[in-house]
């Protein structure tokens, strides 16, 4: 992954503070957007996520994936676990080379089992 960690908890950092503004001036309950907004650690593991989708030619398919997955089309269900099981995949090896976000990982995969990719994905 070519971003440094350090960087990447920095904008990790700065889009956190900007969403949780955006919010509260929107006129939503601070402690409440606070703590529904992802933790720096866990942005900084979807934005290492988004970097190896990036490196691997799949970013566009997966987002694709992710927006049908939505839809009542055939099919949809299936690819939302497909993407799911990518999610595992990638979240499994950011935790292999960064440890000190294993917490944040964690938490990824719990919210990826929780949709309902297989195990062992």
């Amino acid at each position: 992954m070519s971003t440094s960690i350090t960087r990447l908890r920095e904008l990790a950092k700065l889009e956190r503070e900007s969403k949780i503004e955006r919010r509260v001036r929107a006129g939503e309950d601070p402690a409440h957007v606070v703590a529904e907004e992802p933790d720096i650690d866990e942005l900084t593991v979807l934005m290492m996520r988004d970097e190896a989708l990036e490196e691997q030619g799949l970013h566009a398919e997966y987002q694709l994936a992710r927006l049908a997955a939505q839809t009542r089309q055939a099919g949809a269900a299936e690819l939302g676990t497909t993407a799911d099981g990518i999610d595992a995949k990638l979240f499994r090896q950011i935790a292999q080379r960064h440890p000190s976000l294993s917490r944040a990982v964690w938490t990824l995969l719990g919210d990826v089992d929780h949709r309902g990719a297989p195990e062992g994905s």
